[in-house]
């Protein structure tokens, strides 16, 4: 059954080559996907084929029973009811051929083919073409919602242009987007889209970012700053340096991830399907044995009201309403998420998110802006204050940590000849090197430990986060920085309480930072002075006590932890291209307002998909055991089939509408 109903969309690389995608079982999915490439059709042209048959129908109804033509008995009506069959009838049963072939005898468009054909066989021949008619209706309404919530990922490939203007020997000449190159310089006009990353090269520009973060106030970037393919500039022409190839732009990996996200199948979702492919089969045969079996049982049996029985038994039993609006439901909720600039993996972890009982979070970048100052400088009279400060500076530069750029920002240009050797950067500690020959130690108060080097401050007391120096095995005083807790942040904490989702803060920083951010925060439990290894240890006791945790930080440094916890979930998804490799959610903005957001879609869409598979199963079995006593109707038939699932998909599609 999946390769009939699937709502997996081909996946479209950067590069803009179609790929068919291969579900888990080894079946690709090049079959009927309910989609009928609708993106290229109107409403009308969808929907003409049904429109004539309705035509053709309710005129044959009025011949049989107000008009009564004498000339409308025998070979005429059939015809007349095959004509009005052939428009809806035809494709489906082509579709049940060609499934057949391919191995998939019990698809729906078989359950579909034999019944309407049994249907004509008995002379029942306006609820056979009924039966089509509802059933292709059906089709339509399901391809348009597919199509609809296909919309966000289309929206997305629609944000990089092709074409951009680049600058060369003062001129500006246009060329496709890919065949930009690093450095080269792209002139951007205001409400142009940027086409490829780049450092901006002009003083100030404002940008619209809503494409990638969802984020509709504009973001202004100064000279040297990143601004990233699919932002929009809004006033002045701005100059932009490229520094990525195009295919490497986070708006390429950010697609390929978002057209990805529907590979890794929710559990509930590869339930359904293995289901489908058991529970078809055995109707079909259950079928036979309701017109077969009575012929043993029953005195006065009659083959033709025991075939229509199974007949309508066969149209009920076609699982469609599961095998569309599950996949759906989960499609939509993938799709509502990236709408509000929260990027889930697959739909598995939409399942997963909504289980989490547990957020633990990192503090820098999470929680805080990651956005350091230096507060206060104390170095001792021993040694030359300036020259201390451009050692650590000329240090500092080798990482990425934000209390480099801090400490960049206070002390200015870095001296390039200052000779550093033997650069170490020890986990969880700080930073190692020689200069001059003597040993330059810049990190916590942990490094001044483990290297046996003597001090006189009582950091604990220190509320700030404390960078000790030393230099020729000689403690030379320290610098404090300050981080600033995002505006978001406690709303947040409340609303993960509101869930009744525990906040645990884990951080490398000093306990006393740590402590007061999570005092300000509302935060339950906190921790400080954590090596990567004693994150793991914290995530690895809540999980012993059997609950489910997701991890929230910059997925580079804390990778065991975004592997050991149910869901990783990455801040700053623009900012590193390994976070985006290595969660399982990332969250564009950096807003911590997000995590909630991002469980709350994951809940709504469990709750839809588990409605609708409680909708379905609840219809199908009442008017199955009707249908099998003699009490139903094609009629009602149609309605447990087609009816339910139209009411499912609009279900289904209800999650895109929301508001979180």
């Amino acid at each position: 059954m999946e390769k009939c109903c699937s709502t997996t969309p081909e996946k479209t690389n950067t590069k803009g080559h179609q790929h068919n995608h291969s579900d888990g079982d080894g079946h690709d999915h090049d079959g009927h996907d309910h989609s009928h490439d609708s993106g290229d059709q109107t409403v009308l042209q969808m929907f003409l084929p049904a429109i004539i048959s309705f035509i053709i129908l309710l005129i044959g109804i009025a011949f049989d029973n107000y008009v009564k033509p004498t000339w409308f008995i025998g070979w005429v009506r059939l015809v007349w009811y095959l004509v009005a069959y052939i428009p809806v009838g035809f494709p489906v049963l082509k579709d049940a051929w060609k499934s057949i072939i391919k191995g998939d005898v019990f698809s729906e468009f078989f359950l579909m083919s034999i019944a309407t054909i049994g249907a004509f066989s008995i002379g029942e021949y306006p609820e056979g073409v009924a039966v089509m008619l509802f059933y292709a209706v059906g089709e339509v309404f399901q391809s348009m919602a597919v199509t609809r919530a296909k919309g966000n990922i289309k929206a997305l490939l629609d944000q990089r242009p092709d074409e951009v203007t680049v600058i060369e020997e003062n001129q500006p000449k246009t060329i496709k987007a890919k065949e930009a190159k690093v450095g080269n310089m792209i002139q951007l006009k205001p409400g142009e889209k940027l086409a490829l990353d780049g450092e901006l090269f002009s003083e100030a520009a404002s940008f619209n970012t809503a494409a990638l973060t969802g984020e509709s106030k504009p973001d202004t970037k100064n000279k040297g700053e990143v601004v990233l393919a699919g932002m929009i500039n809004m006033n002045s022409i701005a100059l932009v340096k490229v520094t990525t190839a195009y295919e490497d732009s986070k708006l390429s990996k950010i697609l390929e991830l978002v057209q990805n996200a529907t590979a890794q199948k929710a559990p509930t979702e590869l339930f359904i399907r293995k289901f489908a492919k058991v529970y078809t089969p055995i109707v079909v045969f259950l079928a036979i044995g309701i017109c077969l079996l009575p012929y043993f049982i029953v005195d006065d049996y009659q083959f033709r009201d025991w075939l229509y029985r199974a007949l309508i038994f066969l149209v009920i039993s076609c699982p469609c309403a599961l095998v569309i609006s599950i996949p759906l439901g989960y499609f939509g909720g993938i799709g509502a998420a990236s709408r509000n600039g929260i990027l889930f993996k697959g739909s598995n972890f939409l399942d997963s998110i909504a289980r989490i009982q547990n957020v633990v979070m990192d503090k820098t970048g999470t929680m805080t802006e990651g956005v350091f100052k230096v507060q206060e400088v104390s170095i001792s009279s021993d040694f030359n204050k300036d020259e201390v400060l451009q050692m650590i500076n000329a240090l500092e530069s080798k990482s990425t940590h934000p209390v480099a750029t801090a400490i960049h920002n206070y002390v200015g240009e870095i001296n390039h000849s200052i000779p550093l050797e033997n650069v170490e950067e020890i986990a969880g500690h700080g930073l190692k090197a020689t200069v001059n020959g003597k040993e330059l130690l810049v990190g916590n108060f942990k490094l001044m430990d483990k290297f046996n080097i003597s001090y006189n401050i009582k950091h604990a007391n220190i509320v700030y986060t404390v960078i000790a120096v030393a230099y020729d095995r000689k403690f030379a005083g320290y610098i404090t920085i300050a981080d600033s807790i995002k505006e978001d942040a406690k709303e947040t904490v409340e609303k993960l309480h509101k869930m009744g989702v525990q906040a645990t803060m884990l951080s490398g920083d000093k306990s006393t930072v740590v402590k007061y951010v999570a005092d300000q925060l509302g935060i339950d439990n906190a921790f400080g002075d954590l090596l990567p290894e004693d994150k793991v240890n914290k995530v690895k006791a809540i999980k012993a006590a059997n609950q489910t945790v997701a991890f929230v930080g910059d997925g580079v440094n804390d990778a065991p932890v975004v592997a050991l916890s149910d869901v990783g979930i990455a801040m700053g998804g623009l900012g590193s291209d390994a976070t985006i490799e290595t969660a399982d959610v990332v969250i564009q903005d950096d807003k911590p307002s997000k995590i909630p957001m991002a469980i709350n879609i994951g809940k709504q869409t469990k709750k839809i998909v588990w409605q609708n598979i409680m909708l379905a199963f609840a219809v199908k079995a009442v008017v199955l055991i009707l249908g099998a006593g003699g009490l139903a109707t094609m009629w009602e038939a149609v309605f447990a089939d087609v009816g339910v699932a139209l009411l499912a998909i609009l279900n289904a599609v209800r999650i895109q509408r929301m508001r979180f």
